[in-house]
């Protein structure tokens, strides 16, 4: 962003607002916002997220440090909830879903998704999507894997988390440390894998609740539960995805590495 904003804004019209799926506290946005406010005077920034203090602290925070800024912060499940933005006289919008999180959704789910976002969208308005590029020759599969099997084991303990949750919010038995953190690369469907593995053979319940019957697993040493999926992108996957939602992609910027990508793309 800092070496590309201004490519990014030059080919945008006079007039724009800037609407964010997953904001947080948009601490990567503001450097977007800052290059915008260098083209036009005043920015309403409509950032979308589940979370009503992170949204109260990008608010804070940007108003408090961009002049002309103008923060309208939506609290909402963009996946689930229909999600409305404000288009003030004379604007086109450019929506933002950056950081890769596009990734978190298997293909379908990522089409649903920019499909509704296109749906709030008119010829003319634009959308910027960041994503992570697959393996290619300057990015290989061991540079990937070493960031999802981390020496400090952060990654790890995210992963395991799941399993805290579960034994906190359904009273399941699940004993974490007996489990081990797997990421492995799937090249049929260009994702990191997060898998649990047993490390024992151990049998774990879940009592009934009021939305699922009771539940009693029995795990082998070495199964594993699937837990997560984390897609990567070729140039072409990327293009595709965004003409099945309607997208025509303009301009792909890139860091020097080749590592990501963000796609300008408009609505057609």
């Amino acid at each position: 962003f800092s070496t590309h904003a201004e490519d990014i804004f030059r080919t945008l019209p006079a007039d724009v607002t800037i609407a964010e799926l997953g904001a947080g506290t948009a601490s990567k946005t503001g450097i977007l916002l800052r290059a915008l406010t260098r083209h036009q005077p005043h920015v309403l920034y409509q950032p979308i997220d589940i979370s009503p203090s992170a949204l109260d602290e990008a608010r804070e925070s940007l108003e408090a440090s961009i002049p002309g800024i103008a923060v309208q912060p939506k609290v909402a499940n963009y996946i689930t909830d229909p999600v409305v933005l404000h288009r003030p006289p004379n604007t086109r919008i450019l929506a933002l879903y950056i950081g890769s999180s596009i990734g978190n959704f298997s293909p379908a789910e990522a089409r649903a998704i920019l499909s509704n976002l296109r749906a709030q969208l008119s010829p003319g308005d634009a959308l910027l999507l960041g994503t992570d590029l697959a393996p290619s020759r300057s990015k290989p599969v061991a540079t990937l894997l070493a960031a999802y099997n981390d020496t400090a084991g952060t990654t790890a303990a995210f992963n395991r988390n799941i399993l805290y949750r579960l034994n906190r919010d359904l009273d399941a038995s699940f004993q974490p440390r007996c489990f081990a953190h797997r990421a492995i690369w799937n090249p049929t469907h260009s994702r990191i894998e997060m898998h649990l593995e047993s490390l024992i053979s151990q049998t774990i319940h879940i009592p009934e609740s009021p939305a699922a019957p009771s539940l009693t697993l029995h795990l082998a040493p070495g199964e594993s539960i699937h837990t997560e999926n984390s897609y990567k992108f070729s140039f072409a996957s990327i293009a595709s995805l965004l003409t099945a939602a309607r997208f025509t992609s303009t301009r792909t910027f890139t860091d020097s590495e080749n590592l990501f990508a963000v796609t300008l793309a408009s609505a057609t």
